[in-house]
């Protein structure tokens, strides 16, 4: 596909490294990239720095066009879209669309989400898959429309799920499927060679819902693989975390590897000790073996290397 005059124009719509990435491949593959679309700059860190997304200093290093609107229907964002005469629109872990952006481009306005469509609309389908132990996703390619990840289906690809993977390897297997599979898209529909296939909602479709607090909390009560799959999934962001009560403090830890042990015990549900020189936490069958965690204010450890500075009390338990 590279240097053919017949690839359609883009206007690339992205914040974060999975987007760059993407958008790294459009270049590669040769589309004229006419301009991107990206979150504004924000303040981060301790420092309070102003930092701006993947997308723009990609873009900045390619001398892309950028446009950063803080309002998606301002109408001058949306005049400055229709010059450009773009003939697609390409989206990758952006904000919701209004139709009267959407809506502009003659080929559409296409979509790569991190899961098999229906299956796991939402904010967070990489984290999700793993939460609820699937052993297969994928990455969808599809045409945008009013409702969150509902439009016309285009294109997939199958990615396995092993009991080895975080959110963090199973990213990247995505990403490396993904931005493929969203150049192909491009291509095929400028060439006419799709035909997009309606979405057959599903009773019970599996969703996505946006990470928060109140989810990112382990369930002590859960079987172990459920406790295990939901570290794994929020490994390495943002964490699952649990209250700890130990030496007459409490404090907010979060678990980030850590291993299932079947046995059986009278311990109370939670409780919290030190066995052979292992963090374990009691559940209602077993253990779970604490590998790598983070104490508040403190870097992310092995449970080996906390325990030779970090006492544990006999009272030792988690909420």
């Amino acid at each position: 596909m590279n240097n053919n005059p017949s690839l359609p124009s883009v206007v690339f719509f992205g914040t974060p490294e999975f987007a760059r990435f993407c958008l790294a491949s459009l270049v590669d593959f040769g589309f004229p990239i006419l301009a991107v679309v990206t979150a504004p700059d924000r303040k981060a860190g301790r420092g309070k720095k102003i930092t701006s997304s993947a997308v723009k200093d990609f873009a900045l290093a390619k001398e892309i066009p950028i446009l950063q609107p803080t309002n998606l229907k301002e109408s001058n964002f949306l005049n400055d879209l229709q010059d450009l005469n773009a003939d697609i629109f390409a989206v990758v872990a952006f904000r919701m669309l209004p139709k009267a952006v959407w809506n502009l481009p003659p080929l559409g306005t296409i979509n790569l989400h991190a899961s098999l469509l229906p299956d796991y609309k939402g904010a967070a389908p990489i984290n999700w898959v793993i939460i609820n132990g699937e052993t297969e996703t994928g990455v969808t390619t599809f045409l945008i429309n009013e409702a969150i990840d509902s439009g016309a289906l285009l294109m997939s690809k199958n990615v396995p799920i092993t009991d080895q993977d975080n959110f963090g390897s199973l990213h990247d297997k995505l990403l490396s499927e993904g931005a493929p599979l969203l150049c192909e898209t491009l291509f095929r529909l400028a060439e006419k060679s799709l035909n997009p296939q309606d979405q057959i909602e599903q009773i019970n479709a599996k969703s996505a819902p946006k990470l928060n607090s109140e989810n990112c909390q382990i369930q002590w009560d859960r079987d172990l693989k459920q406790i295990v799959n939901q570290i794994r999934g929020l490994n390495p962001y943002p964490g699952a975390w649990t209250s700890l009560r130990n030496n007459g403090d409490v404090h907010r830890i979060k678990i980030y590897v850590a291993e299932a042990v079947h046995e059986k015990h009278e311990l109370s549900l939670g409780k919290v000790l030190v066995r052979n020189s292992k963090l374990m936490i009691a559940t209602q069958e077993g253990f779970i073996n604490c590998i790598e965690i983070q104490l508040p204010n403190k870097k992310r450890m092995n449970v080996s290397d906390l325990l030779n500075g970090y006492s544990v009390g006999a009272d030792a338990h988690i909420d």
